[in-house]
């Protein structure tokens, strides 16, 4: 088996997901002249034993013996298998991803059912997120105790009050009524979905301190405001996706009311307030469960039968929005949710309107996440639709600042294999956040200076600005073109700087874009939509020879994708063995192509069946 060492001849196609039910085939092509004699797959499900199965043996042809096998597999949840090839080992190589002879990492199969409809109005679409003070202010409503910005070009605020707590209550006022009169403007950039962040009544001008869930925070609007919204957002083909954040509320809330702002009985106020068992109380009423320590944010407790009523019954918060318009939810930190409530919450929202969208926020692979010691059930069919692509974005910038093709296409194939198709074909693939340093920020290798007043400061210089707007370019065409769906969070394509939280969250720079972005970004969604491949095209990484480049395949019956991005500083040449046409220009390539420093080229020709 010597001669195997590099698995020259053997050929096995890993399998990552299978649906529940139905046969799992496992297949493995072997040079003859390697005489092997038995082949096993050894499988177990997360924490059980391992379990092994024979591959049977067949001949293909000469030269070639195949060994397959179909496996049944009666549960649904998260397993691990490696081959057993005679006396040697086949594992997952950690560099690239494929299977090695020698390795003991198992590779990782998602066995999940298939309960709920397949959200289709965003397969092949883009999904804009909105941060709804910042976006476009239409006849703004100035509220008592806030602080309203005179300038909308302004520098949201960032420093500590006198009792050194940075406390979040400025305002542009950006509102519905604002987006309302810039859908036409969405509209062109190909959107189809718009996520909000948090819209219910809050304090902050982040509003995840939700003080009423119930109703649109006045700041923003009402709540006819926001079936208006997503009535003419509808006409032209979009859909609402709103932020629920469910593992706390704020202190000053109906709910909870340590201000006494309100005449409810909050939890703060009374033992016997309805929303009492919502909270954990260590002495009452002063020392309580928190979310991350701020005791603005009283933890709720998801396993109170009456915050999940309230939360997921015939009339709870989740059915009511579905009901004005809403077309899903994304679940603020979803790994801090119980499996459970998670599990009803879905089962509410599907009720109301099958085809309606659950996104989690989980920030590394959601398919084997383990949060608070206990192995997460996201992708098992009865749980999330899809997550936040969090390690697209860190690998694309790793690698369009200095890193290597092959970290990349290992952490897209890890993620292709991993996670189940309908998940993958929706997956929120975004650049940026409100929780993170914008891209071309981001892109431009600039240090982040160590004082909030020096971040408020920066920006960046010319050349620092052009050499990230080339490498933006490169990162938006993998964003439209990988698997899943793009989000384009609000200025990005207007060419917005910003380093993290508070400067993220500028302003919308009307007046002020990067007409040459936009213009870019309106082709790239037109591009988007005019291909049916981008929908749940198959991906496939290919071999550059070139640690800056990336090349990838997105195939379907009616026609392949080849996308080269060259993030070097060097021109590289490849080889086409058929005639292609260039997506965004389309001129006729064939032979040899030639892709420029910091470029790419996206050609298609027809399916090769």
């Amino acid at each position: 088996m010597k001669i195997i060492n590099k698995m020259q001849n053997i050929s096995f196609n890993i399998i990552g997901t299978c649906r529940l039910g139905e046969p799992t085939e496992l297949r493995i092509k072997i040079a003859r002249n390697l005489a092997v004699r038995e082949v096993y797959v050894i499988i177990n499900k997360d924490g059980e034993a391992e379990v092994p199965y024979k591959l049977e043996y067949e001949c293909l042809s000469e030269g070639i013996d195949i060994f397959s096998r179909e496996v049944n597999i009666e549960s649904a949840g998260l397993y691990y298998y490696y081959l057993r090839i005679d006396e040697e080992i086949v594992g997952l190589d950690l560099q690239e991803y494929k299977a090695v002879l020698g390795s003991r990492n198992k590779f990782q199969l998602t066995v999940y059912e298939e309960v709920y409809a397949l959200p289709e109005f965003l397969q092949g679409g883009l999904i804009y997120q909105i941060f709804p003070d910042r976006f476009f202010a239409h006849e703004p409503q100035h509220r008592e105790s806030v602080r309203m910005h005179e300038n909308w070009y302004g520098t949201p605020d960032y420093a500590p009050n006198e009792k050194g707590k940075v406390i979040n209550n400025d305002f542009f006022g950006g509102n519905l009524q604002g987006i309302i009169r810039k859908l036409d403007y969405l509209k062109n950039l190909s959107v189809t979905a718009i996520y909000l962040n948090p819209i219910f009544t809050a304090h902050s001008n982040h509003k995840y301190d939700t003080a009423d869930y119930m109703n649109v925070d006045p700041s923003f609007g009402t709540n006819k405001d926001f079936e208006e919204l997503c009535r003419r957002a509808a006409k032209l083909g979009i859909s609402v996706i709103l932020d629920g954040v469910f593992s706390h509320t704020g202190s000053d809330s109906i709910y909870f009311n340590k201000a006494g702002r309100y005449p409810s009985v909050g939890a703060y106020n009374s033992p016997e307030s309805p929303y009492y068992d919502w909270y954990t109380f260590y002495k009452y009423p002063d020392k309580y469960n928190t979310w991350w320590g701020f005791e603005t944010l009283p933890a709720v407790d998801e396993n109170s039968p009456s915050f999940r009523e309230f939360i997921c019954g015939e009339n709870g918060v989740a059915r009511t929005w579905i009901r004005r318009g809403a077309a899903g939810f994304r679940l603020d930190v979803a790994d801090e949710l119980p499996d459970s409530f998670i599990e009803e919450l879905t089962r509410a929202v599907k009720a109301e309107r099958a085809d309606a969208v659950i996104y989690g926020e989980v920030w590394e692979d959601a398919s084997d996440k383990i949060s608070y010691c206990v192995r997460r059930k996201y992708f098992l069919g009865r749980e999330l639709d899809s997550v936040m692509n969090y390690p697209f974005r860190e690998a694309v910038i790793k690698f369009l600042t200095g890193g290597k093709a092959a970290g990349l296409a290992y952490t897209v194939s890890a993620i292709v294999n991993r996670y189940p198709p309908a998940a993958l074909n929706i997956l929120m693939n975004l650049l940026s956040s409100h929780d993170t340093v914008r891209i071309l920020t981001a892109l431009s290798g600039a240090d982040v200076p160590k004082n909030k007043h020096a971040q408020a400061a920066f920006k960046l210089s010319g050349t620092q600005r052009a050499n990230a707007k080339k490498l933006l370019k490169l990162a938006a065409v993998m964003q439209y073109i990988l698997p899943g769906t793009p989000c384009l969070y609000y200025g990005d394509e207007a060419g917005m700087e910003g380093f993290a939280d508070p400067f993220c969250r500028a302003a919308f720079i009307w007046g002020r874009e990067d007409t040459e972005l936009q213009d870019f970004y309106r082709q790239l969604g037109k591009i988007r939509t005019e291909h049916e491949t981008f929908k749940s095209g198959c991906f496939k990484a290919l071999q550059s020879g070139n640690e800056r480049v990336f090349i990838y395949e997105r195939v379907d019956t009616r026609e392949d994708i080849l996308v080269i991005v060259n993030a070097g500083t060097a021109e590289y040449s490849a080889a086409l063995f058929r005639e292609y046409s260039d997506v965004f220009t389309g001129e006729k390539v064939s032979g040899i192509v030639v892709v420029s420093e910091i470029s790419f080229k996206v050609l298609k020709t027809k399916a090769n069946f």
